[in-house]
């Protein structure tokens, strides 16, 4: 056995594979594989191997497209059978509803180049003759999708990782992973021990188990699945062509042609969470005892829905776990906090995502990042909250869910009040209608009483609607205020500090007690980052951003520490508050501090310590709204007295409290992007507009500086734009296709309704001789189009006076 590798995987399913393949072919030939027992064991081998491009994130439909288009090449490389079939796949709708969302996905697919399109409920039946037509409304064809054979694609990936110079060890079960001194690991087995200079837990049903050989847990969890496959279909065996995979959501069943029968899998909703203690070490090419009594309610459905089911005999059932994660997408990636670790685990659609999946760990371990976002999978995304035990809850909602229909309104009702502040119940009392955020609850909009506090989930305006516009009007008028415990503070100190984010940042560094906007790039001049940087000492600086991002920028500074002279720290939970705005907001803050807030005494962009409501916090005199503002920080011990001196002092100025959706609002009516949605890895800092605040001209060598200026010398080939829609009911939310001339030539990052300016707005990325001003295009919504113009000025207050007054 080898003693020493670059990288380690740990697990020999299609994903440890898949990674080890895609590491070999980029050059990385030192790189080692160890399978607790044979190849496939665990999931792998008794998946039902259906693949297919559809996925609510673009990007994960990418690499899931890239997958497919992979196994061809899998097949001539290393001589071994992928058992593709592709007869095209069926996405049934038999609610309008879910016709809506068979529309958005069509929508996606133009601006991906994929072929999916609908076809008439007479073509659906040519291609699967079993379903009833008269049961649906509408079928989507996606002519790539098929399934595939799970044991030849994994031995295919192994074969062409060692065709390619990689080692894989079966029969090599790992006992200890222990960090070493120089940031590597030994990793212990019963034939040796090597040392890595990186781990990769890829463990599947094992993730959990080796996750804590190295001292995390990770929040997945295996789940019992059912799919059955049937004897002989006359219908389908006298069909003359393979049947179309086909899914029917609201029969909450998937179907694919084996032999002369189908296999036929069902996502129940009374759903078994497996192994919840942890998963068998001598587990492998096992299946669980059935129980269809389970999954009875489904299987009727589907007889009504497809007849000759009905009509067959049962040949087999499976009954096999596979893990899932928290939201149902993997978590990949480096592990905050821990050196040199890295996962791909929760991948429950292995062999639609496994390709994708270890293109993206081979790129990222090699170049220092992927080729494009993987937000959606970054393990990052979770944090401390995210235990052992709601993981288990929240796998076991999303699998239960896996064919119900989630609004983009929607909040889910698993593992909620994970995390709190000290203003839940108060939130609660005045009618907040809360989301979550980072496992953080947070207000969206307020509905006046507890007892109207719902929202109904929909694709076109809620019942919100009137509430939040109420909001936007008292903000605008006079002074809202927001909680703000859900905005990330990550704290950088010590004598290096300043050198460190000067290299870290691509603007300016600010002067004491002052702020700045400045984006974060990567090597290749991707957006790391949107960020505020305030100077609060010679040599201590706090940076605001994105909550949900907070752990993925955590691990990226620490990544690029020095060994010595600065510390950093994750302060977001340290540092809760609550945000003012509004032309009145001065009046307010000026009644509960004794400190100078006047505009030449407190000016834009400054930050200073200030007793406020009687305890001390930090103030920001910054706002999102657009408006005059302040942003008020306190421990959290203060906040709930902080809460109540501004009400008390608010009362007679029309003050109101307002949610996440007011200021999302409110920052459309400004042309204002916002981090994972307008600014993230897939755009530059030149295409997102955020170029404004990079400083070319610092003598710092930046991380990205290069690529920027390059790209600023070239120019962007497309930029993001503020667009008008003319819409009536129903606004866009992310990922709509955007028109020239009948084209498409571009989508939607967000969107919602201006309600002060009483226009419906979306933000999007299109080729920059088309961001101009004035510029005519259509986006499709729910499968109409709409006119729809580019803004280049905001349609409120676009000198910013009045946030500077």
């Amino acid at each position: 056995m080898k003693t020493h590798a670059q990288v380690v995987i740990i697990g020999g399913g299609v994903v440890g594979c898949s990674i080890l393949y895609h590491l070999a072919k980029f050059g990385w030939k030192n790189v080692v594989l160890l399978e607790r027992k044979e190849l496939t064991s665990g999931s792998s081998w008794h998946a039902a191997g259906v693949i297919h491009t559809i996925n609510a994130d673009p990007n994960i439909a990418r690499l899931q497209g890239y997958t497919i288009n992979l196994y061809k090449e899998l097949e001539e490389l290393s001589g071994q059978s992928c058992g593709i079939h592709r007869p095209g796949g069926i996405y049934l709708a038999s609610t309008p509803e879910r016709l809506d969302y068979l529309k958005q996905e069509r929508a996606k697919a133009r601006y991906m180049g994929l072929e999916t399109d609908f076809i008439s409920l007479e073509h659906a039946r040519e291609l699967n003759p079993l379903i009833d037509p008269s049961k649906y409304l509408g079928a989507l064809f996606e002519p790539v999708d098929g399934h595939v054979d799970p044991s030849g694609v994994t031995h295919a990936y192994a074969k062409g990782a060692r065709h390619y110079g990689a080692t894989v060890y079966r029969e090599t079960p790992v006992l200890e992973t222990n960090p070493r001194a120089d940031g590597g690991w030994d990793v212990v087995t019963p034939a040796g021990t090597i040392r890595a200079e990186i781990v990769v837990n890829a463990a599947g049903l094992w993730a959990r188990e080796v996750g804590r050989l190295a001292g995390i847990d990770l929040p997945v969890q295996p789940m019992e699945h059912h799919y059955l496959i049937t004897e002989t279909i006359p219908e389908v065996r006298d069909h003359g062509k393979e049947v179309a995979v086909t899914v029917d959501y609201e029969g909450n069943a998937y179907t694919r042609q084996e032999h002369d029968g189908l296999l036929l899998g069902t996502y129940e909703t009374n759903c078994v969470p497996w192994a919840v203690s942890g998963t068998p070490l001598d587990f492998g090419h096992e299946l669980l005892q059935d129980d269809l009594a389970r999954v009875t309610e489904r299987l009727e459905t589907a007889f009504e829905r497809m007849p000759a089911l009905s009509r067959a005999g049962i040949k087999k059932v499976i009954n096999g776990p596979f893990t899932f994660g928290p939201d149902g997408n993997p978590l990949i990636g480096p592990v905050p906090g821990l050196k040199n670790y890295w996962t791909a685990v929760g991948v429950m659609a292995g062999f639609c995502q496994g390709g994708g999946v270890g293109l993206c760990m081979a790129e990222w371990l090699i170049d220092g990042e992927p080729s494009i976002d993987v937000w959606g999978m970054d393990i990052a995304r979770f944090g401390e909250f995210a235990t052992r035990d709601w993981g288990r809850i929240k796998s076991a909602e999303n699998y239960s869910r896996r064919f119900i229909l989630t609004y983009p309104n929607e909040t889910l009702p698993a593992g909620r009040k994970q995390k709190t502040t000290a203003l839940y119940d108060r939130l609660i009392q005045r009618g907040a209608v809360m989301g979550t955020s980072f496992g953080l609850e947070h207000a969206l909009w307020f509905a006046g009483s507890p007892d109207k506090a719902t929202e109904t989930p929909t694709f076109r305006r809620s019942n919100a609607f009137s509430y939040v516009a109420e909001e936007v009007r008292a903000v605008r008028e006079a002074v809202g205020f927001i909680e703000i415990a859900n905005y990330a503070k990550h704290e950088v100190s010590g004598p290096g500090a300043e050198a460190f984010l000067d290299r870290m940042l691509a603007n300016r560094l600010p002067k004491l007690g002052r702020l700045a906007l400045t984006p974060m790039l990567t090597r290749k001049g991707k957006l790391y980052g949107d960020l505020t940087v305030a100077r609060l000492g010679h040599d201590r600086f706090f940076l605001f951003g994105s909550s949900a991002a907070q752990n993925m920028h955590r691990r990226w500074f620490e990544m690029h520490l020095p060994d010595s002279g600065v510390a950093y720290h994750n302060r977001t939970d340290d540092l809760h508050g609550i945000a003012i705005a509004g032309p009145k907001s001065r009046e307010l803050l000026s009644r509960i501090t004794s400190q100078d807030v006047s505009a030449a005494g407190f000016k834009f962009r400054d930050i200073r310590p200030m007793v406020v409501g009687e305890v001390p916090t930090m103030v920001a005199r910054v706002s999102f709204s657009g408006e005059l503002g302040y942003e008020i920080y306190c421990a959290p011990q203060y906040q709930l007295r902080l809460f109540e001196a501004i009400e008390e002092a608010g009362a007679d100025l029309g003050l109101r409290i307002y949610g996440g959706r007011t200021l999302m609002s409110m920052r459309l009516e400004k042309n204002w992007g916002v981090w994972t949605l307008d600014f993230r890895p897939d755009f530059t800092a030149a295409e997102s507009g955020l170029d404004a605040f990079v400083a070319f001209d610092k003598e710092s060598d930046f991380v990205g500086k290069r690529a920027a200026l390059e790209e600023r010398a070239a120019g962007p080939k497309k930029k993001l734009v503020t667009l008008v829609v003319n819409t009536k009911d129903v606004d866009c939310v992310a990922d709509e296709p955007i028109f020239h001339d009948g084209k498409c030539v571009g989508y939607v990052t967000s969107g919602g309704y201006g309600h002060w300016v009483k226009k419906s707005l979306a933000m999007g990325y299109v080729p920059t001789a088309l961001a101009k001003d004035g510029t005519r295009l259509q986006v499709e919504l729910l499968g109409d189009f709409y006119d729809a113009t580019v803004t280049a000025k905001p349609l409120y207050d676009p000198s910013g006076a009045r946030m500077r007054s």
